[in-house]
């Protein structure tokens, strides 16, 4: 009877709490349908296992609906509401392929709709929301009206392709024009690699190994002034490391480099990443760095 009593007194609770939360959130109230439960009777030992494993294994759900689904709080009941009419619905076939069917479409919608998308930035042909769709509806339906999958794979392979290679034309096209009007200004050395450094402050020390641990002050930045990183985001001091542990453009000069000095370094994207993404830097990418060399750790 107590135990009882104490659930009774928890859901009399949880009411009061999702009634302040919902004053809280009036703009909302008005699309939340509140539903008064009868507080549970636990008769038994397997209805008491029953019911506070069900409760248990909630733990850490709500910040993953949050988080991950992007689901308001203030719609938990809502939420319950679809919980339960899935649960009766996953027992019919029909019913239960609907369920898979609203699931793909939100795995579908989210991630690798907007994987192909921003795969697609910036390339002369764009993803189509509408056609994507139908076309996947189609293939699933066996409509081979406009063309049979098997031709859909070729044509959106060499369209993919095409596509890449263009964005790639195109990346590696500005980093070029961009390297030379800078090759054009004063005070910029432009070295056989394709690497162009201009020196800020020319230091007077011992000019570093490629296996030596040097100490590094830096900026890193796109072509456009984008700071994609700085030795100041990690803290007050110097990033060390060995020059043959960086890309090729720092390898080359930090092996140039007497302690003391700062240069600002133009690295070609065949010096630096190339084809690879890293951060915030996309494939392709002209760097602009400013470095200062501190000092070696012997």
């Amino acid at each position: 009877m107590k135990k009882i009593l104490t659930i009774a007194l928890a859901l009399v609770v949880s009411a009061s709490c999702s009634t302040v939360d919902a004053k809280k959130k009036k703009d909302k109230k008005a699309d939340k349908t509140e539903v008064v439960k009868a507080p549970v009777k636990l008769l038994s030992s397997s209805d008491s296992l029953s019911y506070t494993v069900g409760m248990s294994v909630t733990e850490g759900l709500v910040g993953y609906l949050q988080s991950q689904l992007g689901v308001d709080t203030a719609y938990m009941t809502d939420f319950v509401a679809g919980f339960e009419e899935a649960v009766k619905a996953l027992k019919d076939p029909r019913q239960k392929a609907r369920m898979a069917g609203v699931t793909i479409a939100e795995q579908v919608s989210g991630r690798m709709l907007s994987g192909l998308k921003q795969e697609a930035d910036g390339a002369p042909d764009s993803i189509n929301e509408q056609l994507f769709f139908r076309g996947f509806a189609d293939a699933l339906l066996g409509d081979t009206t406009v063309m049979t999958t098997a031709k859909a794979h070729t044509v959106s392979s060499q369209k993919t392709e095409a596509n890449r290679q263009a964005k790639i034309a195109a990346l590696t096209e500005k980093g070029r024009a961009f390297l030379a009007e800078n090759a054009k200004k004063e005070g910029v050395i432009c070295l056989p690699s394709g690497l162009q450094y201009k020196v800020l402050k020319q230091g007077d020390g011992i000019v570093p190994q490629k296996t030596d641990k040097v100490k590094v002050h830096y900026e890193g930045r796109l072509i456009d002034g984008t700071v994609f990183d700085a030795s100041s985001k990690h803290g007050t001091e110097p990033a060390t490391f060995r020059p043959d542990q960086v890309i090729k453009g720092w390898t080359e000069a930090l092996t140039m480099m007497p302690v003391g000095s700062k240069w600002q370094l133009f690295i070609p994207q065949e010096l630096g990443y190339g084809e690879r993404a890293a951060g915030q830097i996309p494939p392709y990418s002209t760097l602009i760095f400013d470095v200062e060399l501190v000092g070696i750790d012997k």
